[in-house]
């Protein structure tokens, strides 16, 4: 199969990508050339998606799949849309788990639990992208799958606060500092390796019966909040002093955390895996936490430059922390 990556080199798809190229796929990346990392196997197309003026070669190409890793807005799929409309045999939307109901009416998410989450404008995007290829699906026959991924890492760490590809939270377990866990840490929360994700994303490329469906692609553990923390400590031989502060207050103090807290990680979620495992039979998720988040650590220290932090996310972090104990607490 001819594939075309969008991106490709980023925290969830450059196992993706690997895996793709290990399974004899005709891969293509791409992107503006800035990434340090190079996918042996895979052909490079420099261009930005954004600037037509660049794409010259991008168009003479037809594709089998074309993978959008960095769709953000409606504008991106209407650009896509007449970029790959009578291109391409599949088209895939890098979606969110972001996007189901919150709060949720019901704890467990299947691919058919509702789509609304006003609290967060990146989740919000997502779900008028969606909507724009469904009905360009509908009335045109445009061919898309919709991905769903749900905190997925790689060279990122899955902290809710201070984390990411922020190294700050990591690093005041290292000092012994205090480090915020919103709620009680008692809320179930789901993390995926990158490369378990990739194990069922490459499975649904090229697969006419996955066009016009949508899946989530996450792993079958679940954690609460505290294990998270917990298990991030030990794995750097720590012990994590964490503070309890209500995700509410937290908001309250740093609106800035709104979305990935109250729109996304203040509330439990168990996903149904039900159906990527039906459409790619012998999908399994293998990585448990404790062994992917060391080897998610071992590549930060690798070199000192990803060790990347943030002073505008630690003076948050101090702000909710003073606050919070101004209260007596």
């Amino acid at each position: 199969m001819k594939v075309l990556f969008i991106g490709g080199t980023g925290n969830i798809s450059t196992p993706s990508s690997r895996l793709a190229v290990a399974r004899g796929m005709d891969l293509y990346l791409l992107n503006r050339g800035k990434s340090e990392l190079d996918i042996e196997g895979a052909h490079s197309i420099i261009g930005d998606i954004n600037k037509p003026e660049e794409l010259t070669e991008l168009k003479k190409h037809e594709w089998d799949v074309v993978v959008n890793w960095i769709a953000f807005t409606p504008g991106d799929i209407a650009r896509d849309l007449d970029l790959f409309s009578g291109k391409t045999k599949q088209y895939i939307f890098i979606s969110s788990a972001s996007c189901y109901q919150t709060p949720l009416t019901y704890p467990i998410i299947t691919e058919s639990t509702p789509l609304r989450n006003n609290l967060w404008d990146y989740s919000n995007n997502k779900i008028r992208c969606e909507e724009l290829l469904t009905k360009a699906y509908q009335e045109q026959g445009f061919p898309m799958t919709i991905i769903r991924p749900s905190h997925t890492y790689n060279t990122m760490t899955p902290l809710a606060m201070g984390g990411f590809d922020k190294y700050n939270t990591i690093d005041r377990i290292l000092k012994g500092k205090e480090i915020i866990v919103h709620g009680d840490g008692t809320s179930l929360w789901t993390v995926t390796h990158a490369d378990d994700f990739a194990k069922g994303f490459v499975g649904l490329l090229g697969l006419t019966t996955a066009i016009g469906h949508a899946f989530h692609i996450t792993s079958d553990e679940v954690l609460s909040w505290n294990m998270i923390y917990k298990i991030t400590a030990e794995a750097l031989g720590k012990e994590a002093n964490i503070v309890h502060i209500a995700s509410d207050f937290i908001c309250k103090i740093e609106p800035s955390f709104t979305g990935s807290l109250l729109a996304d990680k203040s509330e439990s979620v168990i996903f149904d895996n039900t159906k990527i495992k039906t459409f790619v039979p012998g999908f399994k998720a293998t990585i448990p936490y404790s062994e992917g988040i060391k080897r998610t650590l071992k590549w930060l220290q690798e070199k000192p430059e990803r060790q990347w932090i943030d002073p505008d996310t630690e003076a948050k972090i101090e702000n909710v922390l003073r606050a919070y104990k101004s209260l007596g607490a």
